[in-house]
């Protein structure tokens, strides 16, 4: 091999070395700034977090209220038969005020043996010996319970007196709500971000900044509970002693809501 051919077979490896050094440089090179890219993704952005508060008020335009009826007999038709009687006349009153069929709804019916205990009884002889006592079958009774919702609350007042003077045993839970607290509830949140979003530019603003998308929402906040109306649960038993119709006072209600809003800085 003569010299040039040499030279030539040199510079070749050279050549090859410095080729492969460079290849595995650049690989080397990407890696490291694939890395660093992931690291600055994987950075938390900057971000403003606000809070906003919105409130509705309303008065009641719902009220509810439930009664039963409890009849016993000696058969259960025949305490069917009275329970029936009272519960139908009831309705009848309910409809007659204008309620509609749709908010009369019976909650529940149940039948049950009535049991009254009888004491033991002692001999007058000598020696005195006594039968225990025991619960005898005397009847069955026959409950019926209706669910009522007054949407005409000027109503509310005359109908438990209605209801009353037909001698129902139980009238209970007389409360008010607001029959669209959705819609509340709705216009209470938008108040809410309204406000959050006012106090985000105003910040940003200040800190010379630009918001950018929203990162995350959280609300919490309440829903209308319904005001009970103070009534005692026999306060319908006697007929006589209800002449004139309580007066029913609504009150109102508050709805809110609270939200939390981050922004993430651009």
């Amino acid at each position: 091999m003569n010299i040039p051919e040499r030279i030539w077979k040199i510079v070749y490896i050279v050549g090859v070395f410095v080729v492969v050094v460079l290849a595995i440089g650049s690989l080397i090179g990407l890696k490291v700034l694939g890395t660093a890219g992931n690291n600055y993704r994987n950075q938390t952005p900057p971000t403003i977090s606000v809070n906003g508060a919105g409130e509705m008020v309303a008065i009641p335009d719902v009220a509810t209220f439930s009664f039963s009826v409890t009849e016993t007999a000696l058969t259960v038709g025949d305490a069917q038969t009275k329970a029936a009687t009272k519960t139908n006349a009831a309705i009848k009153v309910l409809k007659d005020a204008g309620i509609a069929e749709k908010d009369i709804m019976t909650s529940s019916y149940s039948i049950n043996p009535h049991y009254e205990y009888q004491d033991g009884i002692c001999t007058q002889s000598y020696p005195s010996t006594c039968k225990p006592g025991k619960s005898v079958l005397t009847g069955y009774d026959v409950n019926e319970g209706v669910d009522v919702k007054v949407r005409d609350l000027t109503k509310a007042g005359s109908i438990l007196t209605s209801i009353g003077g037909l001698g129902v045993q139980n009238v209970n839970g007389l409360s008010f709500s607001i029959d669209n607290a959705d819609t509340l509830k709705d216009q209470a949140r938008s108040k809410a971000i309204t406000e959050a979003q006012n106090k985000a530019d105003v910040l940003a603003q200040q800190l010379g900044v630009k918001l950018g998308r929203v990162i995350s929402f959280n609300e919490t906040g309440n829903q209308p509970v319904p005001i009970v109306y103070g009534m005692s649960n026999s306060m319908m038993e006697a007929k006589a002693s209800i002449a004139v119709a309580p007066t029913i006072q609504t009150g109102e209600q508050k709805v809110t809501s609270n939200v939390s809003i981050t922004y993430e800085i651009e």
